[in-house]
């Protein structure tokens, strides 16, 4: 084969194998990006959809980031600032019902 076929080829079982993870994914669309403290930063519709749940779950805060997650059954962990500046995790599950709402503290 030659070069411009066999990259023609390598772009289109690329362009393949990436639909049939997005197919697999269920429609869902979010990207990730890892942060400086290995967290895994989670974008788009389903993304979107938590920071909403969380806020309607602490009214008054502001989102700060939105992750996936697994800790105690959750799919996806909103940080949030409630209006009395405390730091809190709020852990959603797939259907983005409240898990847990957890103090954001780091402990040593």
């Amino acid at each position: 084969m030659n070069r411009t076929r066999t990259r023609t080829r390598t772009r289109t079982i690329t362009t393949a194998a990436v639909a049939a993870v997005l197919a697999a994914a269920g429609g869902t669309s979010y990207a990730v990006a890892a942060g400086d403290d290995g967290d895994v930063a989670a974008a788009g519709s389903g993304a979107d959809r938590a920071r909403a749940a969380a806020l309607a779950l602490v009214p008054g805060a502001k989102a700060n980031g939105v992750e996936r997650d697994s800790e105690n059954g959750a799919t996806w962990e909103v940080e949030v600032t409630r209006a009395d500046g405390a730091t809190v995790d709020v852990r959603l599950d797939a259907s983005y019902d409240l898990v847990v709402v957890e103090d954001d503290r780091e402990e040593n």
